[in-house]
């Protein structure tokens, strides 16, 4: 089984096709990081613009460089939320028009339980599992039960962890995705140099907050300028360190919480764009060891936005056949607990 993802839901114009054999046949990704620069972050109009101006060639790259046509694969995937949606729709109007031309099983994916999935496709994991998705617009805890299948436990009360970095980054004058800028600093820093908050530490839950500290660093970059090099190695230090502290933190109720349901779980996921950043997944790995869990994530180019994961959450879920109509409504928003299973989706 061969399935051509689609992924058009921020600001990568993506395809990818991928073999049940855990083969990535091709990953293309058009990143519009120069189109939203000028910006300090993504426009939703010219997001959408972007992928309609790319996605014909997008789609096409893919399947030159897998050197397969239409006719060899069996369906389409494609992020059909939670997204901007203007991108979204460009996606899955791209996606029918293909499946209606080619009578092939149409399957729209959400694009969070792409990210779920992406471990099954990288890593040999079984259900259960925790997930741990961090992302910029994201940012929870769930029990991996089955596709189609999962348990919220936690998330944000507030910001996404991946919006804090960016908006963070941003005030020291570096454009989104402003995570890798203040991991690269930090490697140069102090961690001990400043003194942030972490917000719910101790308490019950595994939910998050990321507005005070986001204020708390703002604060700090205004008060010092925020310009001299070495001010920001140590501030990106001691910014990194507050969050890893908070995540473990987190992470360890969030495991307890899930063994108390499902004592089986042996494996933490860690999946989104954050999980990019290699002293989170430290700080994380750590903690799940504390348990004698293990901790995976994808491969860096797999932990942002791309084809890949949708293909392969298609692969899974049309394996138990749960297809989509044409009739299907693109979706903005799009919880992973309202997922529903079967056709219509």
């Amino acid at each position: 089984m061969i399935i051509l993802g689609i992924e058009t839901s921020c600001d990568e114009t993506a395809a990818s096709l991928v073999s049940e054999e855990k083969k990535i046949l091709s990953n293309v990704v058009s990143s519009q990081f120069k189109d939203h620069k000028p910006f300090g972050g993504v426009v939703p109009e010219i997001a959408a613009r972007a992928h309609l101006d790319h996605i014909d060639f997008i789609v096409k790259k893919a399947f030159e460089e897998a050197q397969l046509t239409l006719d060899d694969i069996d369906g389409i995937a494609v992020a059909g939320g939670p997204g901007l949606i203007g991108g979204v729709i460009v996606g899955v109007m791209m996606a029918k028009g293909l499946a209606l031309a080619k009578n092939l099983p149409f399957i729209p994916v959400n694009h969070l339980e792409a990210h779920a999935l992406t471990l099954r496709l990288t890593n040999d994991i079984s259900f259960p599992y925790l997930l741990l998705l961090i992302s910029g617009g994201h940012c929870q805890f769930l029990i991996v039960e089955e596709v189609g299948t999962y348990i919220y436990l936690g998330g944000t009360l507030d910001d996404a962890l991946g919006e804090c970095l960016d908006k963070t980054a941003r005030l020291l004058g570096y454009s989104s995705p402003g995570g890798p800028f203040l991991e690269r600093l930090a490697l140069k820093g102090n961690p001990e140099a400043f003194v942030f908050p972490r917000p719910l530490k101790g308490q019950e839950g595994c939910n998050f907050s990321f507005s005070g500290l986001k204020t708390a660093a703002r604060k700090v970059i205004m008060e010092n300028k925020g310009t001299t090099p070495s001010f920001q190695e140590d501030f990106s230090a001691s910014f990194q360190e507050a969050i890893g502290e908070i995540l473990k933190d987190r992470c360890q109720n969030a495991i307890e919480m899930a063994l108390e349901r499902k004592p089986d779980i042996s494996t933490l996921a860690v999946s989104g764009g954050v999980a990019a950043n290699r002293y989170f997944y430290e700080c994380l790995t750590f903690c799940a060891r504390n348990y004698e869990m293990t901790a995976v994530s994808p491969p860096l180019h797999l932990c942002t936005d791309n084809g890949a994961m949708i293909a392969w959450a298609g692969i899974e879920r049309l394996k138990k056949n749960y297809v989509g109509s044409l009739s299907f409504a693109p979706r903005p928003r799009w919880p992973l607990e309202d997922l529903k299973l079967g056709k219509g989706d």
